[in-house]
């Protein structure tokens, strides 16, 4: 007779890959890519330099930069009939689902992908991570009717996409925040999108499907999008002095406060405090807003009743008020997440397919055995 493997609810704590693409200490409140603090990449880096990093293991030198960075520029520009598909979706649907759509369809223009050329999956990954700004640019235009606008040559990513959704050129401290922002999304371990992606890519489909499919997973409240719901929770609030009662209910019931703990951090994320002091210097260049007080009230309050339990503000929290600020519409900041994470989950794909084997888990089945089939004529 068989033993009965343990059950592992959501497969807490078990090793489903080996990588040398990110690692993170949630005790101390370290995320490091290819060995780098992410701090210092937010300080000294770009996005561009970043996905290079993911991509390709190191940081490029100045004539590698330049060419990656011309390649990600031309896949901006989207097929016609791209387009016009994002048009036809319906305006009031999330912008995930047709960010899933938008890379599928980029997926049926594309040469097909052979998983054993490296420079053919590299040409892949470029594509998807160049275009996906473009996406998310072309149907946030088209749900308001506005025509798409065509990307410039010589933009980097962030100053592309402010472009793209606007038409105006962006400013130099908006372009700032938004590339650190997008590099501190790029890359974080095995999460829930990442894992998702990891295993469609183990089944030997196309970048384009990993892709989808973990945006898909990125799409969820416990995931990405609860950068959107922190802002839902402040409006809820309403006022800085409802924040210390709010919070005493809440904590009072067990409720959960959108934008504080994380399943590894058991400190104040390391991207919380990046993202914290770019919003600082937003807010100072661009003016502050009552939502961004209520927000440095409401991390008080809970530093003071739940700080010494490792709850401490995450990456989400201060995400959503910097993109607000930006003018940027709330549903679209788990698009801006996948536009940044994109490039890391290419690079596990990447990493995934040289020595590739399918994922194939177990289960635990509590079902009944052996029963009995019931004839029509039996049944009540």
């Amino acid at each position: 007779m068989t033993s009965t493997p343990a059950f592992v609810p959501g497969l807490a704590g078990i090793p489903a890959v080996e990588s040398s693409i990110s690692f993170i200490d949630g005790q101390v409140g370290i995320l490091e890519y290819r060995g780098i603090p992410i701090e210092v990449l937010a300080e000294h880096s770009t996005f561009e330099e970043t996905a290079y990093l993911l991509l390709y293991g190191s940081l490029p030198n100045e004539a590698e930069l330049n060419r990656f960075r011309g390649r990600l520029s031309a896949r901006r520009k989207l097929p016609d009939r791209l387009i016009e598909t994002l048009r036809l979706l319906p305006g009031a649907g999330h912008p995930m689902l047709a960010l899933q759509v938008g890379i599928s369809i980029l997926g049926m223009h594309s040469q097909r992908v052979n998983l054993k050329d490296r420079e053919s999956m590299e040409n892949a990954a470029i594509k998807i991570i160049g275009s996906l700004p473009s996406l998310v640019a072309a149907f946030e235009r088209a749900r308001k009717g506005l025509d798409f606008v065509q990307p410039k040559d010589g933009m980097d990513t962030a100053e592309a996409f402010l472009w793209m959704m606007s038409g105006e050129e962006p400013a130099s401290v908006a372009v700032r925040a938004l590339d650190a922002a997008l590099i501190l999304h790029a890359e974080h371990t095995m999460n829930a999108s990442t894992f998702t992606a990891r295993v469609v890519a183990s089944s030997e489909s196309d970048p384009y499907s990993v892709c989808a499919a973990a945006v898909g997973s990125l799409k969820g409240p416990l995931h990405g999008g609860a950068n959107e719901r922190v802002l839902d929770q402040l409006e809820a609030i309403g006022e800085a002095e409802n924040v210390r009662p709010w919070v005493e209910e809440r904590l009072s019931h067990k409720g959960k406060v959108m934008g504080f703990g994380h399943r590894v951090y058991k400190t104040k994320d390391p991207r919380s405090k990046v993202l914290q002091k770019l919003g600082n210097q937003v807010f100072e260049k661009l003016g502050g807003t009552p939502m961004y007080e209520l927000a440095l009230e409401l991390e008080k309050v809970m530093e003071e009743k739940v700080g010494a339990k490792g709850i401490c503000p995450n990456v989400d929290f201060f995400s959503g008020l910097l993109y607000q600020k930006l003018e940027i519409a709330t549903d679209l900041f788990t698009p801006i997440f996948a536009i940044a994470r994109c490039s890391g989950y290419m690079a596990h794909w990447m990493e995934q397919m040289p020595n590739n084997r399918i994922f194939r888990p177990t289960q635990v089945y509590q079902g009944a055995r052996e029963a009995r089939y019931v004839p029509m004529s039996e049944r009540k």
